[in-house]
């Protein structure tokens, strides 16, 4: 280990820690002051100047330790200024920073002061060689233990949002029985009904009145054709035939070219991922669609599909875009949280880029392996 390097940093951290102390007092005071609104501009530098300060205590770690110490803060939203605020405030990681700042300066000044005067002397110099690595080493897991979370932290968090997943799949697996309900009661049901009582007047009047049973008879078969439509359309949306026969790519081929607008579509998939991950990612491309033509003024559109590795795990992406007027907010319609909640039934991830004025780019992402393929789609316009 370099101990010139490791020495360097005590150097870096000996400073840092006298500015971790002025950051501790800028939280106390922006604490205090923020009842009269003028500690909020103070509480907003010093957390933005916290995560900078810790950040590089965090690659200083994981250069000392060899080992990656990532940064866990949660996203900020795109939203305003208290938004942003409450995701901050509503970070763990912010809180840990804080309990850092309280013990950090003392730990630092501790440990820096140490290295320095064991290099200064002569007989010291000595003891510095074997002693800096084992003291800097213990500070660097003493960051890590505040600035990142810990194996048994990551699973826990793990577990809540494979929980709150579950309970977001149940709630929309829910809605969707109720759907196929009420498509079922108000579609097929009726027509069925109105077969049934057509069939009984058919044959009430078939001895009196042949002609008019004819006639019902007729109307009847009309409305059994009406109503195996109704069944075939509850079917489509359970799983859609040309899913199951084409796979996905063909699939997404063919809403494509329903499409108003041209849709090209581009597809790379050595194989078929999963029934349900392929039929999750099938409608979360046919929701992203309707979107455009619904709401995009676009001229054109595109799709790609494609599976790739990713830190040995394989990852199946699918992007639709368009060259619409931007503007999208996936928070604002029941469309999109629906797609994503079929992604994060799969540990799948949807992003949204959509700057005013375009393009608007989503991306959905499930963890999934392929299988050999049924069909193998290349490419095709739309």
């Amino acid at each position: 280990m370099d101990r010139l390097r490791l020495t360097g940093y005590a150097v870096a951290q000996l400073f840092l820690a006298f500015v971790l102390i002025v950051l501790l007092v800028l939280w106390i005071v922006g604490g205090v002051l923020v009842v009269i609104w003028v500690g909020l501009p103070i509480l907003a530098g010093t957390v933005v100047a916290t995560r900078w300060v810790a950040n590089l205590h965090r690659e200083m770690a994981a250069r000392t330790l060899g080992q990656p110490v990532p940064v866990p803060y949660r996203p900020l939203p795109d939203g305003g200024f208290f938004q942003r605020a409450r995701s901050v405030l509503a970070d763990p990681m912010t809180w840990r920073d804080l309990a850092w700042l309280f013990v950090a300066p003392v730990v630092g000044i501790l440990v820096s002061l140490v290295v320095l005067i064991l290099l200064l002397g002569i007989v010291t110099g000595f003891i510095w060689w074997f002693a800096t690595p084992p003291l800097m080493v213990a500070r660097a897991h003493f960051d890590r233990f505040f600035l990142a979370y810990s194996r048994t932290e990551k699973l826990e968090q793990r577990v809540q949002q494979l929980t709150e997943t579950r309970a977001d799949l149940v709630d929309h697996s829910a809605a969707e029985l109720r759907r196929l309900e009420r498509d079922l009661h108000d579609g097929a049901q009726a027509r069925l009904v109105a077969l049934s009582m057509s069939l009984g007047m058919a044959d009430a009047a078939f001895d009196e009145d042949p002609d008019a049973a004819r006639r019902l008879v007729q109307d009847a078969r009309a409305t059994t054709a009406g109503a195996i439509g109704d069944l075939r359309s509850v079917v489509r949306g359970i799983h859609p035939p040309v899913l199951a026969d084409r796979g996905l790519g063909g699939a997404v081929q063919a809403i494509a070219l329903d499409m108003a607008i041209p849709v090209s579509v581009a597809v790379r998939l050595d194989g078929r991922p999963p029934a349900p991950v392929e039929s999750a990612v099938y409608f979360g491309v046919a929701e992203c669609l309707a979107n455009v033509g619904k709401h995009s003024g676009a001229a054109n559109a595109w799709i790609t599909l494609s599976h790739e590795t990713i830190d040995g795990a394989g990852v199946l992406r699918a992007a639709v875009g368009d060259d619409g007027r931007g503007g999208a907010d996936p928070e604002s319609g029941t469309g999109m949280l629906g797609v994503m909640r079929r992604m994060a039934a799969f540990d799948g991830t949807m992003s949204v880029s959509s700057p005013a004025g375009g393009p608007t780019l989503v991306t959905l992402e499930v963890p999934c392996a392929l299988s050999s393929p049924k069909t193998t789609p290349s490419s095709a316009p739309g």
